[in-house]
């Protein structure tokens, strides 16, 4: 009973490890694309979209002819005021950081889900063309009439919330304060009988 007990599970992660081993030992680019968007509303009562991708290539090879696209904004809910929603960049090097950012101006009430940016590069070693996604975007409430928040809001309704347990644990302290310190008149007393 002493012996090695030989089971299929073991023998599958022995083969998922040397598979991940020889994927993360391997030469070429590895890239990651991060996109975040924010809506700031603007005096005149409009609202833009500050839309920005940051794609690193985190692996040890080149990808070459990378395009960035972010083709996933309809025309009938934003406009382009500021850049462009594509990019192209002829190589990235292993390390580097490509980004495009872009203003959009919002021109109607809705709420809007947004798609991942589209990343599509070459590798040297295959000849066909490799595709990856940004993160996606949380969606958007798009000209929404929101209350601005006043300042002492949350410290309401945060009280609103713990106020009676912050009231307890207050007459508690103080109870525990009362009895543990001695009292003023009392040492004044105890002071007066020494002399």
């Amino acid at each position: 009973m002493g012996g090695l007990i030989r089971s299929p599970l073991i023998y599958l992660l022995a083969t998922l490890l040397l598979i991940s081993s020889t994927i993360g030992s391997s030469e070429g680019p590895f890239l990651v694309a991060h996109k975040k968007a924010t809506l700031t509303r603007l005096k005149s009562g409009t609202e833009c979209v500050s839309v920005a991708i940051d794609v690193y290539n985190q692996g040890s090879g080149t990808a070459y002819d990378v395009t960035l696209s972010d083709d996933g904004w309809s025309q009938d809910v934003f406009g382009i005021v500021i850049g462009n929603t594509s990019i192209s960049r002829e190589r990235l090097d292993a390390g580097a950081l490509l980004s495009n950012s872009f203003e959009l101006e919002a021109k109607k009430i809705t709420v809007f889900y947004g798609f991942p940016a589209v990343i599509t590069f070459h590798v040297s070693t295959k000849a066909f063309l490799q595709e990856t996604y940004s993160t996606p975007i949380l969606s958007l409430d798009v000209l929404a009439n929101r209350q601005p928040e006043k300042k002492f809001d949350w410290a309401k309704r945060l009280f609103g919330k713990y106020g009676s347990l912050v009231s307890v644990v207050s007459v508690v302290v103080l109870f525990v304060y009362l009895i543990a310190t001695p009292s003023k008149f009392g040492a004044a007393k105890g002071s007066k009988k020494k002399r």
